[in-house]
């Protein structure tokens, strides 16, 4: 954690202002907090490995407990969740250092199916049409904006594409964080410094509570995936338009519908019940569906015309973006695939094999439930494709020729952070 960071926190109880602690707890790295205790008014939260938790619950209050006792591993143990052999499994990884990988923390963090959600996200349909969102009205003017918060982050890849926009984590040594991912759970936040979006700032807080930010913060706020799991709406979306500059935007892609069918829907509203809890920020839906297809065949995001809710009817799913600036509302054309920023890999949901000069990619689904969840992927990652070039190793844009920004377009070269699979 930046000290700059301390300038954007409140806490989520009294609302006052966040100090650190002196405290033997304190471990520093320069103007980085690696280890410590922030304390306001009325509490005190820890700080582990890098991330301020900023929740009051049994695993947060075993972590206090352990940095008090100068256990640091203890409370980032406490944190993980880990117990038995999950914990010898992570202690092993810790040990591997730069050796070890994303995918290797994520088996031992999360060995279940939103484990293979994250593993995979890279290439999902819903990251498709978020990617393409973030990327056009993060920066509508071609220059990067101010701070951006990526809310029920998850581990990190929405945040690296903020990120990715010019949204460079300290302008100075003594700028404050301009990308912030936030979630509840612990694990993920680790992952997604540690891994996707290092350097980014990360805070542990409840989206179904009082948001630990100062007001008229950011300026883009965005909750992809998972807002139909939050229970307190009503507060969250108060909270994001809170933290959120005047004119700022709200961007919410993904909902699902209660009017829809969707799989693992949550607790869901209709898309009048969406638009209304962001009245107050000028909200416009628009189809999930429209949107990737418009990605995907005309390479653009047009948000010109918003769509009612009675014309959404009964689709699965939509999306909400809330800006009072009216420049936010017209057609976006979406760039090329960038120059590469982290390794050129094989997207990992296909199984890589060379035979005779070439490399034969085979698309395997995990599971026959993500097949089924993400089955509009089969429109742009084919069953088979056959390169000729050796693609079990080191992957570089000369080795594929004409074909490069096509294999890239279709996500099956993704652009992943370093010791990502």
């Amino acid at each position: 954690m930046h000290d700059t960071l301390l300038d954007l926190l409140r806490c989520p109880f009294c609302g006052t202002r966040l100090s650190l602690v002196e405290h033997d707890a304190l471990v520093r790295r320069g103007a980085d907090v690696e280890s410590g205790v922030l304390g306001c008014e009325c509490c005190a939260f820890p700080i582990v490995a890098g991330i301020p938790v900023l929740v009051a619950d049994n695993a947060t209050r075993d972590a206090m407990h352990a940095l008090e006792a100068g256990l640091h591993e203890a409370a980032l143990f406490a944190l993980l969740g880990l117990d038995g052999v999950r914990t010898e499994q992570f202690g092993a990884l810790l040990a591997r250092g730069a050796k070890a990988t994303y995918r290797e923390a994520l088996h031992i963090l999360s060995p279940d199916a939103e484990g293979a959600y994250f593993l995979y996200r890279f290439s999902d349909p819903t990251f498709l049409t978020a990617e393409a969102l973030v990327r056009a009205v993060g920066r509508p003017d071609g220059t990067p904006t101010g701070p951006v918060l990526d809310l029920c982050g998850g581990s990190g890849h929405l945040t690296r594409v903020l990120a990715g926009l010019g949204h460079s984590v300290f302008a100075t040594s003594m700028a404050p964080p301009n990308t912030v991912v936030a979630d509840l759970q612990f694990w993920k936040l680790w992952l997604a410094i540690r891994f996707t979006a290092p350097g980014c700032a990360a805070v542990c807080c409840d989206a179904g509570a009082p948001l630990p930010f100062t007001r008229d913060l950011f300026s883009m706020v965005i909750l992809a995936d998972a807002f139909p799991y939050i229970w307190h709406k009503r507060l969250c979306a108060d909270e994001m338009m809170r933290v959120a500059e005047p004119d700022g935007v709200v961007l919410m892609p993904h909902l699902h519908s209660a009017l829809g069918d969707n799989i693992s829907a949550g607790d869901t509203l209709t898309p009048g019940g969406y638009q209304d809890l962001f009245a107050p920020h000028q909200p416009r839906l628009f189809s999930d569906a429209r949107l990737l297809d418009e990605v995907l065949e005309h390479q653009v995001v047009d948000l010109a015309q918003g769509r009612s809710p009675t014309e959404l009817g009964t689709e699965s799913a939509l999306t909400l973006v809330a800006c009072p600036r009216a420049d936010c509302f017209r057609r976006y054309t979406v760039p090329d695939p960038a120059e590469v920023r982290g390794e050129l890999v094989v997207n990992p949901l296909y199984d890589v094999e060379w035979r005779n000069g070439n490399s034969i990619l085979t698309l395997r689904f995990p599971t026959p439930e993500y097949e089924a969840e993400f089955s509009a992927c089969r429109r742009y990652l084919p069953d088979t494709v056959t390169v000729d070039a050796n693609l079990t190793g080191r992957v570089e844009p000369a080795m594929l020729g004409t074909r490069y920004e096509d294999l890239r377009r279709r996500r099956v070269l993704i652009d992943a952070p370093p010791r990502y699979c």
